[in-house]
Formats: C-alpha cells, structure tokens, sequence
C-alpha cells in the first residue's frame, strides 16, 4: 500500500504520496468549497504533489499512532541519521507502558540519538497541550489522528497527516518524503 498524506484540514483530504492534489471541480459539488478552503490553508495548488512540501515540526505520537510498533518502524527510519537541522522534533509514546517498553528496547535512545524529543506519554502536539505547538504558520508532518485548522496550537499553523514512519522519513528530510526511498536500519525488538 502507498504511503498517504493529507493535503487539507481533514483526514478525508488525502493522497498517496504520488498522487497530486485533486482539483476542486473534479470533486464531488458538495466537497468543493471545503477543498478549495482547506488548499488555500495549506498553500497548496491542485496539480502538486505533497512530496517535497517544507515542513517545521515532526510530530511523532498520540495514542492512535504511537504504540510499541509504530515507534519500532520509526526508528527504523532515523537510526544512523539526524532530524534535518530546519526541524524541531518530537516523541510522545502513547502511554507509560509504551514509554517503558521502548525504553527497555532502547528506542529513545535511538531517537534522542538522531536528534529527537523524548517525551512523556501524553496529549502534547496531538491537540496543541502545553508547549507543544504550532508557532504561528509552521508546518506539521504529524502522527495524529486529526489536523483541523488550529489542532496543533495555531490557527495559521498547517499539519500534514501521515504515518509514524513517515514522520520519521520527514524529520530527517526536513520535508514531506516516500519512505519507501529511505532504506531502514535494523532496530532490535
């Protein structure tokens, strides 16, 4: 299965990563308006893809999002590289028993090790709680489940859903990658 991304400010407004954004009038007339509200959000065109799209923030967690395998297949992903240096990186497992068993495994260590956040299990960037959140027009590739304007903390901030090894892929690259294109290390379970 391809790796899909969103394009707009629900998670219906996706795409497989090499897909282009679907113009309006091709949509049904009932989603027209909010597709054409959800691009100008973005700043995004019909016709682009979403690869190569800049992003700010990697949001790796919430509870949908960030159990046992999920942080696995990321790791995967960032071990033996760095979270690209335009990028402010994030892990929030999705409980403490998670927390506590990736740390058994030493998956924080392989996080921290790339230059990511480890947090505590929590909310956090998921719905904007804390300090974590958007700053006025950042970019968001996130793990989370939802991405309505003004989730992540700001309302002119943008987020991109997208697998936990996708963020992965994105925080190394510093914008929205196939992960495919990434080859994985071999991360002890």
């Amino acid at each position: 299965i391809e790796p899909t991304v969103t394009w707009g400010t629900t998670p219906g407004q996706g795409i497989g990563i090499s897909e282009s954004i679907p113009h309006p009038e091709e949509l049904p007339e009932d989603k027209r308006d909010t597709a054409r509200r959800s691009q100008d959000h973005m700043e995004v065109d019909p016709g682009e893809s979403m690869e190569g799209y800049d992003i700010d923030v990697a949001f790796l967690g919430s509870c949908t999002n960030a159990r046992l395998p999920d942080l696995r297949a990321a790791a995967e992903i960032v071990k033996g590289r760095q979270v690209d240096e335009s990028v402010r990186a994030m892990v929030v497992p999705g409980s403490q028993r998670v927390k506590a068993a990736a740390e058994a495994e030493g998956l924080d260590e392989v996080f921290r090790g790339a230059g990511f956040d480890w947090r505590e299990a929590g909310c956090s960037m998921c719905l904007g709680m804390n300090d974590d959140q958007l700053e006025g027009d950042e970019r968001s590739a996130s793990s989370s489940n939802r991405n309505f304007v003004g989730r992540q903390g700001s309302k002119d901030g943008r987020t991109v859903l997208m697998s936990p090894e996708m963020v992965a892929a994105a925080a190394v690259t510093g914008e929205v990658t196939d992960v495919r294109d990434l080859p994985k290390a071999e991360v002890k379970a």
